[in-house]
């Protein structure tokens, strides 16, 4: 699908991934501390903008680390409370962290599952679907997108190999502050 950058407005919600799409992402690991926490250049201005664009902006996160016990939840909600703070103090905004600390893949709740998604819709009512990007390091990210109506962003930030002409993938960027800017070109 093309997505309407002209359309976009503040009646439209924007849905992002965490590792590898706010903060790098460690390579067959979890991220556990917040020491280990590191935001990607730009992301924090690609925040700000996005908090003038977007009446919604929700964060959606796989964490098998929690599920498989290596991760602790004290540390994962300290990451989150200062990921926020960083974000709102940079004059951006996040209205919800989702969590999916399941180890299964059928869970419903781990992407490419909606469950997260329904959650945000159930938490955050006048949310639409077909006025919703959703944006990604994966195509399990961009699978969840289309599970759920999205219009769908891949940044070719860790998986530089994947297809960019992939069915799911409705158009690529390099990093966040790069579709930041892009919204802005209309």
């Amino acid at each position: 699908m093309q997505i309407p950058y002209d359309k976009i407005d503040h009646s439209w919600s924007l849905f992002l991934d965490r590792d590898g799409v706010i903060n790098h992402e460690k390579k067959d690991d979890y991220i556990h501390h917040w020491g280990e926490f590191k935001f990607y250049d730009g992301v924090l201005d690609a925040m700000k903008e996005f908090a003038k664009t977007f009446n919604r902006i929700i964060v959606v996160t796989n964490q098998r680390g929690i599920g498989r016990g290596l991760t602790q939840p004290a540390d994962l909600d300290l990451i989150h409370e200062n990921m926020t703070k960083e974000i709102i103090s940079q004059g951006g905004k996040l209205d919800a962290i989702y969590v999916a600390p399941d180890i299964n893949n059928d869970s419903p709740n781990r992407k490419p599952n909606p469950g997260m998604g329904l959650q945000a819709i159930k938490d955050f009512p006048h949310i639409s679907p077909a006025k919703s990007i959703m944006v990604g390091n994966t195509l399990s990210d961009m699978e969840f997108g289309r599970n759920m109506g999205m219009y769908t962003v891949f940044l070719a930030t860790t998986r530089p190999e994947v297809d960019r002409k992939d069915a799911r993938i409705d158009a690529c960027f390099n990093s966040l502050l790069q579709f930041a800017r892009r919204l802005h070109l209309h």
